[in-house]
């Protein structure tokens, strides 16, 4: 099982999806990326992605045309519609997917506010990553 997360800058939500994704199940081969990849992953999302008991301090961005040549089970885009616009991949994917979350690193204000927003939108990603898993994933890998 394939699966591929992606968003524009690949340095937040799509890592943290990534990381909950691959904390799942072992088996799934999970890749993230982004159509402008920032130079880091951004140090609040491996600050709370550890706190959760995932490790992601070791992930890259990368840019998605690395994987355009790779067939998927799934593509799922992560970013919020409102106020951006999700990549389009072109390769060969079975199942395309949106699963969209505000960007935590966007967010301003008190350091407070920031780091509850961070916590909020992880919780988020996991929640709904696990639902994904567990009614599409899960099901396919006991066949």
């Amino acid at each position: 099982m394939k699966i591929l997360i992606l968003c524009t800058g690949n340095s937040c939500r799509s890592q943290m999806a990534h990381g909950f994704l691959q904390s799942f199940d072992s088996r799934i081969e999970v890749k993230s990326a982004g159509t402008q990849p920032a130079k880091a992953v951004n140090p609040t999302a491996v600050k709370v992605m550890s706190e959760a008991g995932v490790e992601i301090g070791h992930h890259k961005p990368t840019l998605v045309d690395d994987y355009l040549n790779q067939e998927w089970d799934y593509v799922i885009t992560v970013c919020d519609d409102a106020n951006e616009t999700c990549p389009v991949f072109v390769g060969k994917v079975k199942n395309r997917l949106h699963i969209g979350f505000e960007d935590p690193s966007h967010k301003t204000g008190t350091e407070e506010y920031v780091m509850s927003e961070f916590y909020r939108i992880r919780n988020l990603i996991k929640e709904r990553f696990y639902e994904f898993y567990k009614s599409q994933i899960r099901v396919r890998l006991a066949d």
